[in-house]
């Protein structure tokens, strides 16, 4: 394995792109010291949104279940917001708002490369829901957005940015996003400085 070449994905979604915050996140990877290999915006259509959102019922269930602990949170009857109680069906009911949300505006994908490229983006960007991420962090400085609120408003969570989770994840992300000539070879100033 070659250390500093890990490779990762970071999309820019729909409200960052909105919001003029384009430039925003892409110097804050390259402060970090990482590589932009590759760079694009691409209005996403559901083809490519099918293949990039996971479809494993136990996906399914982990969002479901994350939302029925904000209702119970909250003190709120799932059944009256959304139908049901079962944490599949609820799943299945947030990935069709993540189609929505994915699909409303242009996207910018970037592809990283570094030392730690993966897990150095995740802490970049910060905690998936708004309320969790630490000020510093891309959703922490730059969104508000809550599960609980997207869920009244039969919505996706409006959180900025999308960053590979795992080397298999970020694998399969470069390949969606990426053809082999959009992604670039070349070696940063200061890189036998830093490492």
């Amino acid at each position: 394995m070659k250390l500093k070449e890990e490779r990762t994905v970071l999309i820019v979604k729909p409200d960052g792109v909105k919001r003029g915050l384009i430039g925003e996140i892409v110097h804050r990877v390259e402060q970090r010291g990482l590589k932009v290999i590759g760079v694009k915006m691409v209005q996403a259509d559901k083809k490519i949104i099918d293949e990039h959102l996971p479809k494993s019922q136990e996906w399914l269930a982990s969002v479901g279940n994350k939302s029925l602990e904000d209702y119970v949170k909250n003190k709120m009857d799932p059944e009256k917001y959304v139908g049901t109680t079962d944490p599949i069906k609820i799943g299945k009911t947030i990935r069709g708002w993540l189609f929505d949300y994915w699909t409303s505006g242009p996207v910018v994908a970037v592809a990283i490369e570094g030392i730690h490229a993966i897990e150095m983006v995740r802490k970049i960007v910060g905690h998936t829901l708004p309320a969790k991420a630490e000020m510093g962090t891309i959703r922490g400085d730059f969104s508000v957005d809550s599960a609980i609120l997207g869920n009244l408003e039969k919505r996706s969570i409006h959180n900025i940015v999308h960053a590979s989770g795992n080397p298999q994840e970020a694998k399969n992300e470069l390949n969606l996003w990426f053809s082999k000539k959009e992604i670039h070879s070349y070696t940063r100033a200061e890189e036998d400085i830093m490492f």
